[in-house]
């Protein structure tokens, strides 16, 4: 049997087949998303739920939840993270904040939700310390509490509510300069 001479074009450079290579078909255009914002019939708009936003600073945050040892470990985060940051504090502001934390935390906690968010931010030797109750308060709004806590030795305080979730929100902002 004889090896048939090998043909001429396969050994010149440049030789091109007779047809193209098999490729692929093209993938379909996928179907266009919906627009965010445009309602389309027969769909129901679903607005996002309010959430903390605290930006261009450092800041942390802890979920904890309903139960009486809660604001003791509030505190603890709260120290524990700002000495992570390089704050020193005296024993007098570390009790100012340990009382403004307890008391914050335990005011969200008679909301009556499952649990709670702390949040944390420092800037310029200020700290803000904001606590969500994710529950719509059962508890009326305490003006005692903002006046409690003010004489702790805050810059400013307050509460607000969100109407459409219903949680409430209660923060603190102190210096944290000694």
């Amino acid at each position: 049997m004889a090896v048939p001479p090998p043909q001429e074009a396969d050994a010149e450079e440049g030789h091109r087949p007779d047809h193209p290579p098999r490729t692929p078909t093209p993938p379909k255009k996928p179907a266009e998303q919906p627009r965010p914002g445009v309602a389309t019939p027969g769909s129901v708009l679903v607005r996002p739920r309010l959430a903390a936003r605290i930006a261009n600073r450092r800041a942390a945050s802890w979920g904890l939840e309903n139960a009486p040892w809660s604001p003791a470990k509030a505190g603890r985060h709260v120290f524990g993270k700002l000495a992570e940051w390089g704050y020193r504090l005296d024993s007098e502001r570390e009790a100012d904040l340990a009382a403004m934390t307890a008391l914050l935390t335990r005011a969200a906690l008679t909301d009556g939700g499952r649990r709670i968010s702390l949040h944390l931010a420092d800037q310029d030797h200020q700290a803000l310390i904001l606590i969500l109750s994710h529950q719509q308060g059962q508890a009326p709004e305490d003006e005692g509490l903002l006046r409690e806590v003010s004489t702790l030795g805050v810059l400013s305080c307050g509460t607000d509510t969100d109407q459409e979730d219903g949680g409430r929100r209660r923060w603190v902002l102190t210096d944290l300069a000694g």
